[in-house]
């Protein structure tokens, strides 16, 4: 395989962008980070960067669709591929193809059929993120309350987790059985709260039981009160759980962001799309299960105006998330790469530019606008 050299480019490295240097890649990995002066190995395919951005790869632990595709109407790996395609163009180079709310049976096959695209090779698949159908029916948004139940013991011990990535399931607390949680993280779950209304109490339990994030902060769970703090008190208070949050501008105010951010800080705040088939397609309309979504200036909503995902990419996420907490543009990075490789236990494998990891990068431009997606060493997008 040939061996790569990335040069005149602003690498993210270290917390920070740093000029002058190089990063050599060999058969998909990190080889070597040194400055450009000292390239000196013959051989070498040397790409000249333009002065452009070199950045890790984002990582999306929550993605329903694009391209067109929702993944709960296409449980296979031809529509995974299609998820991903549409996403490397905003730099994601790893993603959990998210299931919402849905028949048990549908949920075996999104497990099944993100094992297999796994062991084919699609870049960037690191595993599926199950969201539903164990949760409250009062916090259910834009589920569909005919899909939910409760998790009992015979249906913990009938979920089994991909044996080749990984798998995040969220529930609610107070929709479980009283050790299924332990039993999920025991059995290979990685376990996240979300649509719940479970207090205060109820969710440090969970905590100590072995939850360890929260999906998209604020949205469909109880929230911080003076006498009930809420599922959102316990996630700001906790200091070693992962947050994910839509940075869209309208699921979450930038004031909310800006409060996540001071709590959590960067390494425990996640960015997450909640993409549905709209990102990278023109689509202004689709159907989620049963309800028919309208898409108008970037929002996804069904017809009771409940939103309904987003059409968010993860470059428009890192932007936005400097744009309302004024942190300069590592620390935005770090909550799309670093944290989310940290949250899923593959940071030795990805997260950010160092050598031994692989090579997994975005190059863009000053404003974000992606020019080129690498994953492994290999490009997967070109503008």
């Amino acid at each position: 395989m040939t061996t790569l050299a990335f040069r005149n480019c602003r690498v993210l490295a270290r917390n920070r962008l740093c000029e002058g240097l190089a990063v050599v890649v060999h058969e998909g990995q990190i080889e070597e980070i040194c400055p450009e002066d000292q390239l000196s190995r013959n051989g070498l395919d040397v790409r000249d960067l333009g002065g452009m951005l070199l950045l890790p790869g984002f990582i999306d632990v929550q993605v329903n669709g694009g391209g067109g595709i929702l993944f709960n109407e296409h449980t296979d790996v031809g529509g995974i591929r299609s998820i991903a395609e549409a996403h490397y163009q905003y730099g994601t180079t790893g993603f959990l193809p998210t299931l919402i709310s849905d028949e048990l049976d549908v949920v075996e096959r999104a497990l099944r059929a993100s094992e297999r695209a796994i062991d084919e090779g699609i870049p960037g698949v690191l595993g599926v993120h199950v969201e539903g159908p164990f949760l409250n029916p009062e916090r259910r948004g834009v589920h569909d309350q005919n899909k939910l139940r409760r998790l009992t013991a015979e249906t913990v011990a009938s979920l089994k987790p991909l044996h080749n990535g990984k798998t995040v399931l969220t529930l609610a607390p107070e929709a479980v059985d009283r050790d299924a949680i332990a039993n999920l993280v025991s059995s290979g779950f990685i376990v996240c709260a979300g649509h719940s209304d479970a207090s205060y109490d109820e969710t440090i339990l969970a905590l100590e039981r072995g939850l360890r994030g929260f999906t998209h902060l604020f949205n469909a769970m109880s929230q911080l009160g003076a006498r009930e703090p809420g599922v959102v008190g316990a996630a700001l208070d906790d200091r070693d759980s992962w947050c994910g949050v839509i940075a869209d501008f309208h699921h979450v105010n930038p004031a909310s962001l800006r409060i996540a951010h001071r709590c959590k800080g960067a390494d425990k705040l996640m960015l997450v799309t909640d993409a549905m088939p709209p990102v990278g397609s023109d689509m202004k309309q689709f159907r989620l299960l049963d309800k028919i979504v309208e898409v108008s200036d970037g929002v996804c909503r069904d017809q009771n105006g409940t939103l309904a995902g987003t059409a968010l990419d993860m470059a428009t996420a890192v932007r936005n998330m400097m744009k309302a907490t004024g942190v300069a543009l590592p620390q935005a990075v770090h909550m799309a790469s670093t944290s989310p490789a940290a949250f899923l236990r593959i940071g030795e494998q990805v997260g950010t530019i160092d050598v031994g990891k692989r090579a997994n990068f975005v190059v863009a431009d000053d404003d974000l606008r992606v020019a080129m997606t690498w994953i492994d060493g290999k490009v997967v997008f070109e503008a």
